[in-house]
């Protein structure tokens, strides 16, 4: 039987908290004590204390009880915030937990490698197998591997138990605690390829023509040495193989060996950020006698990338102005949990907003989130967590590396973000170290780290391939002019917070801010300011925002979340949504903001603004034109005002042709409920998926209510059930309580799908106004 990786998300027995003994009396009971540890399953089945004394052998399970919990699973989301606790972390309390899991081996697994993946495990994780402590692992983002061969029981049971310490933070935003990415458990030969051991690696010639070398790594688990024949395929979108290389291969017994294998393709269809197309190379293992040992399916494209000092960047031949977003990976309604088809989703709001870029900040993403920005066209800075030379970190940087260097998507490395040491010799020393690590492990891509102190920027600029600066975007110019020959991409720029459908002044008491741009101060400018700037330098490749997503932490009480984002923390649009897309799109687009249900500011003198990627706009406002605004690219048009209920609109043109126009309306009372489905065709019946809703409020007309906020409760019923609801950054219920206080006009609703295809009734009821209800369609798991 050749490789099986099966999913080992279900039916964990979860419990919160260290757990109390009660001391041992002798060494006989110690030694019973360790007796029964074993035979229960290790140490989760007694909870574990540093201090043998403090184990208590008569009581082999707390005296809370255990609960059942799926994954990815975030055990801090469900807390309510308090404002004693820290700030940058989003009000929470970080506490311990346990994690235990039964599975079953059967005997024919015998001699087959065995091993289980943890994708994430927040923040530090020690894992135990049968009752062996097999690993620990410190950091909260990266994946580790604990091969259980050895230890595992062959047709019987076997027990996994992972201690989870959170206390010990290495972040200033949300971090959440768990196990908050997929676990995995593989079989394999006891002669397989390695973990991330394929490195495919196109390199283009002459007319049309693509060399295809591949370095495979392949391990031998046996007691004796062994020679094997690796074959590698080449296969389009299709399945159609496009050439086949093979060779031979010596390893030596308990060792590994790597062989590269090449190919020759002529005119393959290549990876772009508009048009994408995805290769695989099928990595096959054979005994001397033929028999397949393993087989290892690539995911790699054909494109190629450079970055040029004077123009900027290049792919495949043509220039790109990198439009990108920083994000972290957190959802406002499940935490660091984030189920994969919520990558999905948001992923295509960012590129539907005209985003081409996506920076991992601060941390590696996910590998499910990472094939996403492979089928969508992004343009990737992959970061590593840690700006470390420390024996634990480079193992991480060379995870990071081995693990997404077939990605098309990531086009450079970043060394770290914001980091003190990048201003001394430390982080010099630092920096050529982690650089040299990176060509060596991946020589196709450059290097580069976000940098944000000036001094810095002299200090570790010559050692990477690409200057990253964050903000100070005058800075740009001495820069070019002292390093002419070095390239240079603006790592994050523009954090300028808003509030999603707040257009009244600052409120600091409830958490609130301006919802549209700003002028911004000395180290930080608006987005129009800061695109104009690029566009006016050819020589910067481009910029990544922050941030395309609002993220718990880094804020004020008693809003629970940064506001620098273009979506909101449950993934609404904002208006910044809008900006982002006047500069960044060619459609012909308008946006007006703000809406015109503003009844405490009859009469007043309010700013009108329109974005559009139109060079000529003309406001209305109650069928009165307001006058006409030429617009510059990247720019926005302004008028002042003064409000009155009845509608506003706006019509834009492109060289005197009118092309895009949109009326808002001072709405009817708040009549009825509305409810829609955001990401249809995303979702299928896997237990793990997301539906995610928009419950909103219409007049009598059918017109959306922007301002409407009732209190609304949802029930759900069939084939998937709710799970959490959102609306305020400022709510402090946990996001599961299935009843929430709408505010500026909507609630998002996430429903778990279960494991059976059909359909779910969502019916939403509040005082006052006509209820709704939604059938929704859940399809058979893809």
């Amino acid at each position: 039987m050749l490789r099986t990786r099966i999913k080992l998300n279900e039916n964990w027995h979860f419990h919160e908290g260290d757990i109390a003994f009660t001391p041992l009396t002798d060494k006989n009971s110690a030694y019973q004590h360790a007796k029964t540890r074993r035979a229960l399953g290790g140490p989760a089945s007694v909870g574990y204390n540093s201090n043998p004394d403090n184990w208590d052998t008569t009581r082999p399970h707390p005296t809370e009880p255990w609960i059942s919990v799926n994954l990815p699973h975030d055990y801090i989301i469900t807390q309510t915030p308090d404002p004693k606790n820290n700030n940058t972390l989003g009000y929470f309390t970080y506490g311990n937990a346990w994690y235990r899991k039964h599975f079953r081996l059967e005997k024919e697994d015998a001699d087959r490698r065995i091993t289980i993946t943890f994708e994430a495990v927040s923040t530090e994780a020690t894992v135990w197998v049968n009752g062996c402590k097999m690993a620990h692992h410190h950091t909260g983002y990266t994946p580790f591997s604990v091969d259980i061969t050895d230890i595992a029981n062959f047709g019987g049971d076997n027990v996994i138990a992972v201690y989870v310490q959170s206390g010990d933070h290495e972040s200033w935003w949300y971090e959440g605690a768990g196990i908050v990415r997929h676990v995995w458990l593989t079989k394999t030969a006891q002669v397989s390829v390695d973990e991330y051991g394929v490195f495919v690696h196109p390199e283009k010639q002459q007319d049309g023509r693509w060399l295809c070398p591949a370095d495979i790594s392949v391990r031998n688990d046996l007691f004796e040495d062994i020679t094997v024949a690796v074959r590698a395929s080449v296969l389009d979108e299709t399945g159609t193989v496009l050439a086949v290389s093979e060779g031979q291969l010596s390893v030596p017994c308990k060792d590994k060996h790597e062989i590269t294998l090449s190919a020759e393709i002529s005119n393959p269809l290549l990876w772009d950020t508009e048009e994408v197309h995805m290769h695989t190379l099928r990595t096959e293992l054979f005994s001397e006698d033929g028999t397949p040992l393993d087989a290892v399916d690539t995911r790699f494209g054909f494109r190629e990338i450079r970055f040029d000092p004077d123009k900027g960047f290049f792919l495949n031949g043509r220039s790109v102005k990198i439009n990108g977003v920083c994000c972290h990976q957190d959802y406002g309604l499940t935490g660091r949990a984030m189920p994969d088809n919520i990558h999905v989703y948001r992923t295509r709001l960012l590129r539907e907003m005209g985003a081409n870029g996506y920076r991992c900040a601060h941390y590696p993403t996910s590998e499910y989130a990472m094939d996403v920005f492979d089928d969508m066209g992004m343009l990737v800075m992959d970061e590593v967590r840690w700006f470390s030379t420390a024996k634990e970190h480079m193992e991480e940087l060379e995870t990071l590396i081995r693990r997404d260097r077939n990605h098309p998507s990531v086009i450079f490395w970043s060394m770290g973000n914001e980091e003190p040491f990048f201003a001394n010799d430390h982080g010099r020393r630092i920096m050529q170290t982690m650089v040299s690590i990176t060509h060596k492990l991946d020589p196709t891509r450059p290097t580069t780290a976000a940098v944000n102190i000036t001094s810095a920027r002299e200090n570790i600029q010559d050692i990477v391939d690409v200057m990253g600066t964050n903000y100070y975007i005058e800075d740009l110019d001495t820069l070019h002019a002292k390093y002419p020959d070095k390239p240079i991409v603006s790592a994050e720029c523009c954090a300028m917070g808003t509030t999603r459908g707040w257009y009244y002044p600052d409120d600091p008491a409830r958490g609130y801010i301006y919802a549209f741009n700003r002028i911004g101060n000395d180290w930080v400018h608006a987005r129009d300011i800061t695109w104009k700037h690029f566009i006016a330098r050819p020589f910067v490749s481009g910029g990544y925002q922050w941030a395309g997503i609002e993220h718990r932490g880094e804020t004020v009480w008693p809003r629970l979340c940064s506001q620098a984002g273009a979506l909101d923390l449950f993934l609404v649009k904002k208006d910044a949504f809008y900006q982002n897309l006047s500069m960044w799109s060619e459609e012909p687009m308008v946006h007006i903001l703000p809406h015109w249900n503003l009844p405490a500011l009859v009469g007043q003198t309010i700013p009108v603004i329109v974005c559009t990627n139109c060079d000529t706009l003309e406001l209305f406002v109650n069928g009165v034109t307001q006058g006409v605004q030429s617009i510059d690219p990247c720019g926005f048009g302004q008028w002042d005002v003064i409000y009155q209920p009845g509608c506003v609109s706006v019509k834009g043109y492109r060289n005197g042709v009118l092309c895009a126009e949109e009326t808002l309306s001072t709405t009817e009372a708040p009549h009825r409920l509305h409810l829609e489905v955001q990401n249809d065709g995303e979702f299928s019946a896997n237990g793990e998926d997301l539906i995610v809703v928009h419950c909103t409020v219409l007049d009598e007309d059918g017109t959306p209510v922007p301002d409407a906020s009732p209190y609304v409760s949802f029930t759900a019923s069939g084939a998937a059930s709710v799970i959490g609801t959102g609306s305020d950054i400022s709510d402090h219920i946990p996001p599961q309580n299935p009843c929430r206080r709408m505010r500026a006009g909507v609630i998002v609703v996430a429903l778990r799908t279960k494991k059976t295809a059909g359909e779910v009734c969502l019916i939403a009821e509040c005082e006052h106004l006509l209820p709704a209800s939604l059938t929704i369609s859940v399809p058979s798991q893809k």
